[in-house]
């Protein structure tokens, strides 16, 4: 039997953003949304095993349930999986603080009204987070997409969970990550320098440097603050290869983390230029535009994406 969990949702809660960010690969190799939009099925790797994960969504609630390889024990752990749904749904925090916080404000005023409800969706796991986005820095989404499905193919596991559900691969965990070799991700498309960071990251969650998922443990529990936020970013940039862009990005998509500044991602830069109609901003014009929202500068940046329709971050 699978194991399910249901989570209600706040009014007016925005999927646009979620299908969005799920339905990036039109290759549909580790998750498929349904053709109406309300369905996601998303292979995942669940303590170390393949699972798949499907959620079925109506107006006010949204219903998960996680279905393990044909032949294989029951999947245990609710808790887990609910706080697992409450990071890729966005509600780790409040999104509507900006709103209330924020709603007067001459220019990014009008854009929380037109997009009120809007929730940052996340990764099932921070280290598909993390992972993600050292394969998306300083490249386009649609590369990205593709070395992600080449990542997936060379360490995923397929998975069939039986009862006409559909055949994905689930995105790999940190351990068969760093099983990989150099050469073969370099073969796959990577960059020497993404390579080597991908298996620095993943080595170092294996032999427990890296605690990701002890960090999203403390943060469900909202004991996270902002201190602990900086031990966490000290940490990450000590990696070779991780600048603060990779940073901010990992704590928004994979904790929901709402003030990482993300000043340095162009489609920010370029949202805020037709925000305020002024010329693209540079990286240090944008951190001084978003310093005035912390401390919910990454769920500002969240709305600017929203606001270019080719934004798929």
């Amino acid at each position: 039997m699978p194991l399910e969990v249901s989570m209600a949702l706040p009014g007016h809660y925005r999927f646009e953003e979620f299908v969005h960010f799920h339905d990036r690969d039109a290759q549909q190799l580790a998750e498929r949304v349904d053709a109406g939009g309300r369905q996601l099925y998303k292979a995942i790797t669940w303590k170390s095993r393949p699972a798949l994960l499907q959620l079925q969504w109506q107006s006010a609630s949204v219903r998960a349930c996680l279905h393990g390889p044909q032949g294989e024990p029951e999947l245990q752990d609710e808790q887990a999986l609910q706080a697992m749904l409450g990071r890729m749904l966005g509600l780790a925090y409040p999104a509507a603080g900006l709103e209330q916080a924020h709603g007067a404000h001459p220019e990014l005023g009008p854009l929380l009204r037109r997009q009120a409800g809007l929730h940052v969706p996340g990764s099932p796991t921070p280290f598909e987070a993390l992972t993600w986005a050292i394969t998306g820095q300083q490249i386009t989404v649609a590369v990205a997409v593709a070395l992600r499905r080449k990542l997936i193919a060379l360490a995923g596991q397929p998975l069939d969970a039986g009862g006409g559900l559909p055949l994905l691969h689930a995105y790999p965990d940190a351990a068969r990550v760093a099983r990989l070799e150099l050469q073969a991700l370099r073969s796959a498309g990577f960059s020497q320098a993404k390579a080597q960071t991908l298996l620095a990251v993943s080595r170092a969650v294996e032999q427990g440097l890296l605690p990701l998922d002890d960090w999203a443990a403390r943060s469900a529990s909202g004991a996270w603050n902002e201190g602990d936020v900086g031990q966490v970013t000290q940490q990450l940039l000590a990696i070779k290869g991780i600048g603060p862009w990779t940073v901010n990005y990992t704590l928004l998509r994979g904790y929901g983390w709402p003030d990482g500044s993300l000043h340095g991602d162009v489609a920010v830069r370029r949202a805020i230029a037709r925000l305020t109609g002024e010329d693209k901003p540079d990286a240090r014009a944008a951190s001084a535009w978003l310093a005035q929202f912390k401390p919910w500068r990454a769920l500002v940046a969240a709305h600017l994406w929203a606001s270019l329709a080719d934004s798929a971050y």
